[in-house]
């Protein structure tokens, strides 16, 4: 359970750079060693300059010893996983979360592309990221067995699920989206800190 905190609260776990947040989180990676960081992003609309920022946050993050967290989608998700996939080839930093079983889910991206919501080519990548995930380390993908279906609900649940592994928060958020909004109020509800970047794309 969570409890609603103050905004001046909420405005204090907000870091202003990576950077920030390392810092301070210092005492808590010397306690516990390895940290999590979730990874969280708007995944309709990407552009080259959020491509680069979560693949460098990726690798400031692998190459501190730490790991990352996050939920399995395209564009944010698929580029932290794959930059985290060239840095840890077995996967042991890793942890990705989806909404239902890999074969749902392969399944609805694979009818969200037949419906023109996305390509196949973007639905058969993600596809083929998750299963080269699974065979590099089955314990760094982790379904949710329970859910048959996707949708807003159970992707909020996965947002759940990616803060509650989490120590902190890497926010890419395009056009104020919803689902990293929740997953910020929730990381932040846990008094976890945050950095979040925010992009305008038309």
């Amino acid at each position: 359970m969570t409890t609603e905190l103050p905004q001046n609260k909420k405005e204090s776990l907000l870091a202003g750079s990576l950077e920030e947040l390392f810092t301070r989180l210092d005492s808590l990676k010397r306690r516990k060693g390895t940290l999590w960081f979730g990874i969280s992003g708007s995944w309709r609309k990407t552009s080259p300059e959020i491509e680069i920022g979560v693949r460098n946050a990726v690798r400031k993050i692998i190459e501190r010893g730490d790991g990352i967290v996050s939920g399995g989608a395209l564009n944010v998700d698929w580029f932290a996983t794959d930059e985290a996939l060239k840095l840890d080839p077995e996967a042991k930093y890793i942890k990705i979360f989806l909404p239902v079983i890999l074969e749902l889910y392969s399944a609805h991206y694979r009818k969200r592309a037949t419906e023109g919501v996305i390509t196949s080519e973007q639905a058969g990548l993600l596809i083929t990221q998750l299963e080269a995930l699974r065979k590099a380390n089955p314990q760094a993908l982790i379904e949710n067995k329970q859910n048959t279906v996707v949708d807003p609900n159970t992707y909020f649940e996965r947002n759940t699920e990616v803060v509650n592994a989490s120590d902190a928060l890497v926010g890419f958020q395009v056009n104020a989206s919803e689902g990293v909004g929740d997953t910020v109020e929730k990381t932040l509800s846990q008094n976890k800190p945050v950095f979040l970047e925010k992009h305008v794309i038309e």
